[in-house]
């Protein structure tokens, strides 16, 4: 009895993308539209059609607009500013703070202006912002953070929540109200001022201050 071909797979026939491809690609035309017109300004509407697909495609992954544009982002910010790993504490953070900077001087620090802007009116942004967005960032870099700690990278005592409002509090401040520029010799200051603290607390935890009820003083 001759033997049987094994059988050969059949090939996916050309149709509808895959779910993740047209999840990406509604978020990619977001930020296409977003490039061109104010967040206020654009539609569902708008999006299907700069993503050739439906109005019923789109609500499968979102049930509004505010929920699509802070997803798109998110995919956009999170990939170029990443806190590694790979690196040493300082490298990590420095490296961090640049591309932060680099980001937020361009179309990614448009896009996040209007989204907070857009917030201040519209609570379904403004909540949406902190859940997708903010609560995430702040949980992975307290991660992060936290293990620099233990291991003694950074000083014990260092209270985690502080350091990352003081990371992140003065690039924020000069994106929404543009007193001053977000530009390199901004963050090489920045980088300097955290550092010095974090020396300084790094410095008082090797060699604490002697406890003057201790001391021979009268």
């Amino acid at each position: 009895m001759a033997k049987s071909e094994p059988e050969k797979a059949v090939p996916r026939s050309a149709g509808r993308p895959r779910s993740e491809e047209t999840r990406r690609l509604i978020l990619q035309s977001t930020l296409d539209l977003l490039r061109l017109e104010t967040l206020s300004s654009i539609t569902v509407e708008a999006i299907a059609r700069q993503a050739g697909v439906s109005k019923a495609t789109i609500y499968r992954w979102w049930n509004s607009k505010a929920l699509i544009v802070v997803d798109a982002f998110v995919e956009h910010h999170i990939v170029r500013t990443p806190l590694r790993r790979d690196l040493c504490p300082r490298e990590a953070i420095a490296q961090h703070m640049r591309d932060l900077v680099e980001q937020y001087s361009g179309f990614g620090g448009q896009l996040v202006g209007q989204i907070i802007a857009e917030g201040r009116s519209d609570e379904t942004i403004a909540r949406e912002f902190r859940s997708r967005f903010h609560y995430g960032r702040r949980a992975v870099v307290r991660e992060v953070l936290e293990e620099w700690r233990l291991t003694g990278d950074i000083a014990p005592q260092t209270n985690t929540e502080m350091l990352m409002d003081l990371l992140y509090g003065p690039i924020y401040m000069r994106l929404m109200l543009g007193h001053a520029p977000l530009d390199e010799r901004f963050v090489e200051d920045l980088q300097v001022y955290v550092f010095e603290l974090l020396d300084a607390a790094k410095a008082c935890a090797i060699d604490p201050a002697p406890d003057a009820s201790q001391s021979g003083g009268g």
